[in-house]
């Protein structure tokens, strides 16, 4: 693993700050990451987000994302959780990896141009602002070749159904090479890729969940199996 665990220091915090009412992590103090894929999961607004935010910069990742050696800055807007995060290492190398956030990703392929050229076969032989959100996005996770720490805030944001299917086997086939992922997801596709621990967030706080138990899955399978009355439900019919 390359994160193994993570501690949280509320003393470095100030009483008034808004993470102090946040119901999911304000009485968090330790979270052990025991498998390498790891998805945080619940309703907007829990706090899923601004912890695997708090990890990613943590761990040295720029706040918009990109990989350790991204230096950029667009828009200040992170919570100091940071600050009071300690991580704890396992024993891969450091220095591989990246941090992706879909509502940054244009700013982060804007500079993977300029660091990297952003243009040849692992980004499908166009530029990434040649390509759609959804192309470039997917087409800029599949250039990461080496395995490495992964931190990914809603990667299916940009993407159709047949392309999550994508990134669904290309996080499996990483992460049995050695990859570690952390990922903050609405997806019932990539929820279930196999063996991954799925973290459920809540005004109570954090527990693990079985792949059926998440509201990703119960809302999928009972609006398809139950289309018809649900859409008159929502119609007020």
């Amino acid at each position: 693993m390359y994160i193994d665990r993570i501690r949280i220091n509320w003393d470095k915090i100030p009483e008034n700050s808004y993470l102090t009412r946040i119901g999911s992590i304000c009485l968090l103090q330790e979270l052990r990451f025991r498998r390498p894929v790891t998805f945080f999961v619940g309703e907007n607004g829990v706090g899923k987000s601004t912890l695997l935010e708090a990890i990613a910069i943590a761990y040295g990742f720029n706040p918009e994302g990109g990989s350790l050696n991204y230096s950029f800055s667009t828009h200040d807007d992170y919570s100091e959780l940071c600050d009071a995060i300690t991580i704890g290492r396992g024993v891969r190398d450091q220095n591989r990896g990246f941090f992706l956030r879909a509502e940054s990703f244009y700013n982060v392929s804007t500079k993977a141009m300029e660091y990297e050229r952003g243009y040849g076969p692992m980004y499908g032989n166009r530029t990434l602002h040649e390509q759609s959100h959804g192309e470039s996005f997917l087409n800029f996770i599949k250039s990461f070749t080496k395995t490495g720490i992964f931190i990914m805030d809603e990667p299916e944001a940009a993407l159709s159904a047949q392309r999550q299917l994508s990134l669904f086997s290309r996080i499996a086939e990483m992460s049995r090479e050695g990859s570690q992922y952390i990922i903050v997801t609405h997806s019932p596709i990539l929820l279930a890729i196999p063996d991954a621990d799925i973290i459920g967030f809540d005004q109570y706080g954090i527990r693990y969940l079985s792949y059926e138990d998440t509201e990703s899955y119960r809302i999928t399978e009972m609006f398809i199996n139950h289309r018809e009355t649900m859409v008159k439900e929502l119609l007020g019919e």
